[in-house]
């Protein structure tokens, strides 16, 4: 399993509530993680089949920043 870990703008647990149905639809339910009190708000994902590209358009659809950390 790969983990994805991307920098986004999500700053509160009711936008992370907002995108939990969409996220669990690309990634799956308990695949994936937020830490808001990062100052970087980091999205994990854990997963061998996600490509980060579409991580990143999901959240950006939905008007967040989302960058790949490498």
């Amino acid at each position: 399993m790969d983990i994805l870990v991307f920098s986004t703008s999500v700053k509160t647990n009711y936008e992370v509530k907002s995108l939990t149905p969409l996220i669990n639809s690309l990634v799956g339910k308990g695949k994936w993680n937020f830490a808001l009190d990062d100052s970087d708000r980091i999205l994990r994902i854990v997963s061998d089949k996600v490509k980060p590209m579409n991580a990143i358009s999901l959240l950006n659809k939905r008007g967040f920043e989302c960058n790949e950390l490498k």
